[in-house]
């Protein structure tokens, strides 16, 4: 049985902030890009370029982008104002589209969020260790 599995990007400091955020305050198990090969029975539920977003893999569904965010912070808030407020929101018809546009703006801007909230991310403290 598979355990709900956020996979990010490992090599990225605010992704990995973030990782470790839901690392911490829920019971989501954490997997980045680099480590896919150590997990075929997740890489093999991913879309074809993974590597674009975020991805929250359950035994039933993969979401992925500003949906696997979605469900990471309803899994943190289960019950909460959050998940409340998210509940709310999946009401209206744009929700979807404008929480895709707002992941995006967010990804493509990893480097200046960057500045605000990093870690050194897994994939890069693996480097400068193999130096």
């Amino acid at each position: 049985m598979l355990e709900p599995t956020l996979v990010y990007d490992d090599d990225c400091g605010f992704c990995t902030w973030w990782a470790d955020y839901f690392d911490e305050r829920t019971d989501l198990h954490i997997v980045g890009f680099s480590d896919l090969p150590d997990h075929p029975d997740i890489r093999e539920r991913l879309p074809e370029y993974y590597e674009e977003c975020s991805h929250l893999v359950t035994e039933r569904r993969v979401y992925s982008c500003g949906a696997s965010i979605e469900e990471a912070l309803r899994r943190y808030d289960s019950g909460g104002p959050v998940a409340e407020t998210l509940g709310f929101l999946r009401n209206f018809e744009d929700y979807a589209r404008i929480r895709e546009w707002g992941y995006r703006q967010v990804a493509d801007n990893r480097d200046t969020w960057g500045k605000l909230m990093s870690k050194t991310p897994p994939a890069r403290q693996q480097s400068d260790d193999e130096r």
